[in-house]
């Protein structure tokens, strides 16, 4: 098992953040602001979307500007219970300029809210002194996998650099992108936590090798989610709880693993699993999460 220290990296981030501590899941509440709708990445699993009915990563009822998201937060975070802010989408929060727009409105209106987001970790390298400097307190990368060969048969291509690349090259620049900014993160003091889609009979053998490199480069916790069959993969199965269980008590050797995420939407608020009191601003509560 791995050290204890290895916690204590993010001990006061728990406190308050339910992605990352279990014990606060059901009692401490977050708020996505769904202003990133554009995405550098194709993602075979994904289907991004706007509407009111799906519980999944991907989707929100509409797309925020800055202002939009500053008042919403204004107003959810008048609930006591919602200490935490972020950006997760529909698209990637580093491949929209609202979400830096955002962040830097918010640092001057609610110093004091935990902030974080979601990325691919593509632009991360780029990006990665910018978010320090916002107060962007935990970043969470999706990093599926460390090994060209399985990652150029989960996304279809990138766009980097104004150039659109595919297979084997582009999973071998995306792979190198997202190591050096979790890395760079790190240094920069930035809590980083790291998704892997557990995709039964492509990388479910893999996900260790992904957690040996995120934990050299600095990361703190890893998530292991299981595979939503859509797109391109959506006839690959899901995986057993077995087989989940199994994948993130081996991860557990290497670092620390969350195990409630519920796999939110992209504009979800409230305490997860909890139904907030209204809609705001036309958007989906955090229930059924």
């Amino acid at each position: 098992m791995v050290n204890e220290h290895k916690g204590l990296r993010f001990a006061h981030i728990t406190k308050a953040h339910p992605c990352f501590n279990e014990k606060i899941h059901d009692k401490v509440g977050r708020v996505h602001v769904p202003i990133a709708p554009k995405c550098n990445i194709y993602c075979n699993f994904c289907t991004r979307d706007i509407n009111k009915e799906e519980e999944r990563p991907g989707v929100a009822a509409c797309v925020m500007d800055s202002d939009g998201a500053i008042e919403h937060v204004n107003k959810v975070t008048k609930d006591d219970s919602i200490s935490v802010v972020g950006v997760a989408g529909p698209g990637d929060a580093l491949a929209n300029k609202e979400t830096f727009e955002f962040f830097k409105k918010l640092k001057d209106e609610n110093p004091d809210l935990i902030k974080c987001m979601s990325t691919n970790g593509l632009l991360l390298p780029k990006y990665a002194d910018e978010i320090a400097e916002l107060g962007v307190n935990t970043v969470t990368v999706t990093i599926n996998a460390v090994d060209p060969e399985i990652a150029k048969d989960i996304y279809s291509f990138i766009r980097y650099d104004g150039k659109v690349y595919n297979g084997k090259q582009a999973a071998e620049i995306l792979i190198k992108n997202q190591l050096d900014g979790v890395e760079k993160l790190a240094k920069n003091g930035v809590i980083v936590k790291i998704n892997s889609v557990l995709i039964p009979g492509l990388n479910d053998k893999h996900i260790e090798e992904i957690a040996k490199e995120v934990e050299k480069r600095g990361a703190s916790l890893m998530n292991v989610l299981p595979l939503i069959p859509l797109n391109k993969l959506k006839d690959y199965p899901r995986p057993g709880c077995e087989l989940i269980e199994r994948v993130r008590n081996n991860v557990e050797e290497i670092i620390p693993v969350f195990r409630a995420c519920t796999q939110c939407r992209a504009d979800a608020y409230g305490i997860p699993g909890k139904k907030a009191e209204d809609h705001h601003l036309g958007l989906t509560p955090a229930s059924h999460y």
